[in-house]
């Protein structure tokens, strides 16, 4: 009868979804084109990708009010990349699966500091023995904050200061390698660390969604 008198909870707030988009989904799986990866996987230096992937994460990284890469981690250490301009299909331009290929810890203020400096942004970098030249004109590394979505529900975010280079394998077909000095707070402390990945694009007929 008086049930008005009662202070009412308040509703917990609810995290944000995770960014979905070409069907692409955090807890889904796609499966690449066999033919494809045949062809082109001798001139790459990645080495028998899974031909089917589980997505085990989600990153966003918002780089202008409409720009957006959306980043699918999945269980085969390694992530499809999507570059978009919009929120549909119709505003992506790019989309690329990335293969991590080193992660390099950085113990100290000054190491950090002098990566930042001198080590990401390059002229070219040489990577086991192959050229990848620079693909932006910056002469600082591009600074980016990348949200992330986990299957357990948390969420978490990693500045990123990157730079983008890229060689042709010949048949029109090219290897990007993306540096990036990552920073991550800890519990108060910085962990941070260098992250080396070689990737390629994809075409929406190179993969296939099955989950």
């Amino acid at each position: 009868m008086f049930d008005w008198f009662k202070k009412k909870k308040a509703p917990e707030a609810q995290p944000d979804p995770s960014p979905e988009i070409m069907g692409l989904r955090l807890g889904g799986a796609f499966e690449l084109d066999d033919l494809k990866l045949k062809l082109i996987e001798p001139q790459l230096i990645i080495e028998g990708a899974s031909r089917t992937q589980l997505i085990k994460a989600v990153g966003e990284v918002r780089l202008d009010a409409q720009t957006r890469l959306l980043r699918y981690y999945t269980d085969d250490d390694g992530f499809i990349q999507v570059l978009t301009h919009g929120d549909s299909e119709a505003d992506i331009s790019e989309v690329k699966l990335y293969y991590f290929y080193e992660s390099r810890p950085i113990d100290s203020p000054s190491q950090w500091q002098s990566m930042l400096d001198n080590q990401i942004v390059q002229s070219h970098w040489e990577l086991e023995g192959h050229r990848f030249d620079k693909v932006w004109e910056n002469t600082r590394p591009v600074a980016m904050t990348e949200k992330t979505w986990l299957e357990n529900g948390t969420v978490s975010e990693t500045d990123q200061f990157v730079m983008v280079y890229e060689r042709d394998t010949g048949d029109g077909q090219f290897e990007s390698l993306m540096v990036a000095g990552e920073e991550k707070i800890y519990r108060n402390q910085a962990e941070r660390c260098l992250a080396l990945s070689t990737g390629f694009d994809l075409s929406p007929t190179d993969f296939r969604l099955i989950g």
